[in-house]
């Protein structure tokens, strides 16, 4: 399986930009010995579309442009569900183990995020009920799904 984190904005070089890099290469380097072949983070432009309801609609058409067919579809948003590292693990495992190709982590641009045309996501994820800096979404994401190799590898890592 491969899992790809689709962003809207450049994250450039910044400390959020440096933990992010750091945790996606940690969970790929576990990640080769537990079934999870690639991860990967897609960066798309912020629209420049003046109005914002056609802003969010043009990122995502080319946010659904990258995701690729039949993959698992999970859009981060803050009134989507929270789930423990446990159950994120546990999901993961899941569609590793039952053969999904592709898990997709969508996150949206400033102005947030509509559903991708001709997308279901299976899956709307929160990391509480505040709203966090995209920036710092990528960097918690890429912790938790560091996190979630590690509950599978039986690593120390995490300990509940």
């Amino acid at each position: 399986m491969r899992i790809l984190i689709l962003a809207v904005g450049q994250m450039r070089v910044s400390p959020e930009g440096v933990l992010t890099e750091d945790f996606l290469d940690r969970a790929r380097k576990l990640g080769r010995n537990i079934g999870v072949a690639g991860i990967e983070l897609e960066e798309i432009a912020v629209s420049k579309l003046g109005d914002v309801k056609r802003r969010k609609q043009d990122e995502a058409e080319r946010l659904a442009a990258r995701i690729p067919a039949g993959a698992e579809v999970a859009i981060l948003d803050a009134a989507g569900k929270a789930m423990s590292s446990q159950a994120f693990a546990e999901w993961i495992g899941a569609l590793r183990d039952r053969g999904a190709k592709h898990l997709v982590f969508v996150i949206g641009g400033p102005d947030g995020l509509v559903a991708p045309p001709g997308v279901r996501a299976g899956r709307s994820l929160a990391f509480g009920p505040q709203t966090w800096p995209h920036l710092l979404a990528r960097a918690m994401l890429a912790e938790q799904i560091y996190r979630g190799m590690t509950i599978l590898a039986g690593h120390p890592y995490h300990r509940a």
